[in-house]
């Protein structure tokens, strides 16, 4: 690091009514150095980048930028200053092509007599993909139906096709898979070396004390202590960022696959074009199956073709204990499957519906009465248990999802389904987004739907997860399975890598 301060935030506030997202938060960021930010979820960490980035205004205090005034009235404007962001909530608009959604916002450059000019748009595109080393999709394609992976892609060549000083991501490793990641590591690393500043937010506290240089920790709202990243340790972040010790079991303990002989799921030879390629596998009562692969190894396909949301050209996919072949999303429903996606807030939640309505939406078959009528009291009811059950933080059911934290909208995604009589239940990077507490639940449920003899399909680009929680592991590539190895046999990191590979 230089030594040069570029940012300087100084007694900053920022509530939202009665609550404060943000208390009289101080912080120095320099030239060359790349700054963590951690904390529970609802601990102010996005409110702050959102803040600097000119999504939010504060209430009081006062920010510099390369020792200026710096009071950004929105996105655009932190851009002119050098300051651009990847949202952790996905921030492209769906129905536009992936190369326009790189310049969104600002197209007007390549306006020829009133009409972009899409050619030369998508040759700047391409530019900026590859000037940074990252995968490039279809420029003319629409975003929408693209991977959550691809989209935060485009997302991040948009934030860097400003060339800032400043580079603000929020929770953007856990959106990417193994090869992607070590694009965006290598991506951090020059950033650095360019004599630029990041500043990063990841509930992976061990990937965050790897690549930062310093780590700033919020807890409800304060900056409760900044540390240098090579003098800290992954407990002491941990007691930081909660107050107390953490303690006990965060994955299984035990290193053996224990499950029924009961077939619960049985997938054959099944086909999505451009997807998956005869893609065989049985799931047991009381299995955790884990699926791993590289970013177009197809493992996100799974849990849409198995949930009937995909069409498969060839195969089946049959529920063991209703003898019935699934082909569509009401029909699993029907069949005691649940599925909790990876883009939670596009494809699984409605994010501007309330709790209550969210909670129950799967089991509103079972909710009705007699005459087919739905009765808010019994709704109510079922929201506010789940709500207790799952821990919620929440100022009752009727809040609408969207001002969630990520891990209070995950607690209400998941719990609405471990609170129906499931057989099988789909995770597709259930932990995605959320704190260490919140992981640490979402890990209990699991293992309390093991005992329940309630048969888990975990998909996860998080080799660490997927190694803590599975039974057994099947790896893909280039949409086929190419590896099974059980939790009794080399269930380490490398030797997953050396297959995903």
């Amino acid at each position: 690091m230089s030594g040069e301060v570029i940012l300087e935030i100084k007694g900053l506030n920022k509530h939202f009514g009665p609550t404060y997202a943000n208390k009289n938060v101080d912080l120095k960021l320099r030239r060359g150095e790349v700054r963590g930010l951690i904390g529970e979820n609802g601990s102010g960490k996005s409110t702050l980048l959102s803040q600097i980035a000119g999504l939010y205004r504060p209430d009081s205090g006062e920010m510099l930028v390369k020792g200026e005034p710096y009071a950004p009235h929105s996105p655009i404007d932190a851009n002119r200053h050098g300051i651009s962001m990847v949202m952790q909530e996905l921030g492209v608009v769906g129905n536009l092509p992936a190369g326009v959604n790189v310049f969104l916002g600002r197209t007007g450059q390549f306006a020829k007599g009133g009409v972009v000019d899409l050619n030369a748009l998508n040759k700047a595109a391409a530019a900026q993909f590859a000037k940074w080393d990252l995968p490039m999709p279809p420029l003319n394609q629409l975003t929408d139906g693209m991977m959550i992976e691809t989209r935060k892609m485009i997302e991040l060549a948009r934030a860097l096709s400003i060339d800032p000083d400043i580079l603000l991501l929020d929770e953007v490793t856990q959106s990417l898979s193994l090869n992607n990641r070590d694009k965006l590591y290598a991506l951090i690393r020059r950033f650095k070396e360019m004599d630029r500043a990041v500043v990063v937010i990841t509930h992976d506290i061990e990937e965050m004390i790897r690549i930062t240089d310093t780590i700033t920790v919020l807890r409800d709202g304060e900056v409760v202590g900044e540390v240098r990243s090579a003098e800290t340790t992954l407990d002491e972040i941990r007691m930081m960022m909660v107050g107390r010790q953490v303690s006990g079991e965060y994955y299984r303990a035990d290193m053996t696959p224990t499950y029924s002989d009961e077939v619960v799921l049985r997938v054959k030879d099944l086909s999505v074009p451009h997807e998956l390629e005869d893609i065989s596998f049985e799931v047991h009562a009381g299995e955790i199956l884990g699926f791993c692969g590289l970013s177009d190894a197809g493992i996100h396909s799974i849990g849409k073709a198995v949930y009937g949301l995909s069409k498969p050209s060839k195969g089946t996919v049959h529920m063991v204990p209703t003898d019935t072949d699934i082909h569509s999303a009401p029909q699993a429903l029907a069949n005691f499957m649940g599925y909790v996606p990876k883009d939670r807030d596009n494809e699984a939640l409605m994010i501007h519906a309330n709790i209550r309505d969210n909670s129950v939406l799967p089991s509103v078959e079972e909710l009705k009465g007699k005459a087919g009528l739905l009765a808010p009291r019994k709704l109510s009811r079922m929201a506010e248990g789940i709500r207790e059950r799952f821990s919620v933080k929440t100022t009752g059911v009727g809040q609408t999802m969207n001002a969630l934290s990520g891990g209070n909208k995950q607690k209400v995604n998941l719990g609405r389904w471990l609170a129906k009589d499931l057989k099988l239940l789909i995770l597709d990077c259930p932990t995605r987004g959320v704190d260490v507490g919140v992981k640490a639940n979402i890990y209990a449920l699991m293992k309390e739907a093991k005992k329940d003899n309630i048969a888990t399909i975990l998909i996860s680009d998080e080799l660490t997860e997927v190694l803590g929680m599975a039974d057994r592991l099947l790896v893909m590539k280039d949409g086929r399975i190419t590896k099974e190895i059980r939790r009794d046999e080399d269930f380490t990191e490398q030797s997953v890598i050396g297959e995903m590979i």
